[in-house]
């Protein structure tokens, strides 16, 4: 599997990371929000992605609601404020995607979409019950976009895209 991430600044990333640890979790990736997944996105594609990433200004991410997927695989996860810009960026990458991917994971489509860090994943009920009671209240947290990167799920290959835009915010 391929993801379309957007990894986050030294800041935000620490800040998560001390949050993992007060649940125990513990991830292969550093904290990431997902934009895309699918089976494989390939060498054309990504050289698309590029291109448009480089016309695109990525706006800061803020990661304020502790919430929860219930699903077969229990998530604790920080919900990023909806914001036009967030779509924006999101709509565009699924533009070049659209119809040019392998097995395009539906969760991650405009209108399906809900941006997230995870915190915890794969547990059972009680779990993500006690990491809720962990964290709760969260303090939120301001992400500026590091990078924007593909990682490819098997073989762990990180592929950037875009670093980050040097822009005043």
């Amino acid at each position: 599997m391929h993801a379309l991430v957007a990894f986050f600044d030294d800041e935000a990333d620490k800040r998560v990371r001390e949050l993992q640890q007060r649940v125990g979790a513990k991830h292969r990736y550093p904290p990431h929000l997902t934009y895309a997944v699918a089976g494989t996105i390939g060498p054309k594609v990504r050289k698309e992605l590029r291109e448009d990433l480089e016309r695109l200004w990525l706006p800061d991410l803020y990661l304020h609601t502790l919430s929860t997927f219930s699903t077969s695989e229990n998530v604790l996860m920080l919900g990023a404020v909806v914001d036009t810009e967030l779509l924006a960026v999101h709509s565009a990458i699924h533009d070049v995607l659209a119809s040019k991917v392998k097995n395009p994971s539906a969760y991650y489509l405009p209108g399906n979409w809900v941006p997230h860090c995870t915190l915890v994943h794969d547990v059972d009920d009680e779990a993500v019950k006690a990491a809720f009671a962990a964290v709760f209240p969260v303090e939120p947290i301001r992400a500026k976009v590091r990078e924007v990167s593909i990682v490819d799920t098997q073989t762990g290959e990180i592929d950037v895209l875009k670093k980050a835009s040097t822009a005043p915010r």
